[in-house]
């Protein structure tokens, strides 16, 4: 199992912490004591090395489709107003990830970034309908080939604390391209046109990268 490089850090720390308590709980001598904290805290050490794992994955080109940028469930299909960038109604897609979902996100459709915006904000739980709007966020809009603009915003949970996202104004990315990674917890809202037929349904489980979301 691959780890991500946005885990090394969080992951060393959490090993540090791991070794330095057993060490302490050991020299107490109480048999029952050491062994639940050695399972306790190794509970806590695979947690964290599991949420930060790296799948590989065979991820196929479709242009004229838009792949599922993370894991997860779908928690709103709707139309709505996007006022960030559009200002008009567009058709919305969330993907809400658990901690126990992989999170890293990926690219869903091929083109050149032509927007990017990070907001800071509150941390409510991340399914809130609110959360897209009001909890920290980061914005990227995709122009493809043809014209068409996607927009796609990762957001922060209640206890996700950190939005990274890799493509810069001006790059051109394809759906093998990482979009970014989101710390424990978290939801990536897509704003597509109206009247593009979606091949997904409510409280459908997806996977970042292969599920094809919907076809344009």
């Amino acid at each position: 199992m691959r780890v991500h490089k946005k885990g090394f850090q969080v992951i060393a720390i959490t090993f540090l912490i791991w070794l330095a308590l057993n060490i302490i709980v050991g020299m107490t001598g109480e048999l029952y004591f050491r062994c639940f904290t050695f399972l306790a805290t190794t509970i806590v050490l695979i947690f964290v090395i599991r949420f930060f794992r790296y799948p590989r994955r065979n991820i196929e080109l479709k242009p004229n489709s838009v792949l599922s940028p993370a894991d997860g469930q779908i928690v709103a299909i709707e139309e709505t107003i996007e006022s960030e960038y559009f200002g008009d109604r567009r058709l919305q897609v969330s993907v809400f990830m658990s901690v126990y979902n992989v999170h890293v996100n990926w690219v869903p459709v091929p083109g050149i970034v032509k927007y990017f915006k990070h907001h800071n904000g509150r941390f409510m739980a991340a399914y809130l309908p609110k959360s897209s709007t009001d909890n920290e966020r980061a914005t990227t809009v995709i122009e493809m080939a043809d014209g068409r603009e996607i927009l796609v915003r990762q957001i922060a949970g209640a206890v996700a604390k950190r939005i990274i996202t890799y493509p810069i104004v001006d790059s051109t990315v394809n759906q093998r391209n990482e979009l970014g990674f989101i710390r424990f917890g978290s939801r990536v809202d897509l704003f597509l046109p109206i009247g593009t037929k979606v091949n997904i349904e409510l409280c459908q489980s997806v996977t970042g990268s292969q599920t094809v979301i919907a076809d344009l």
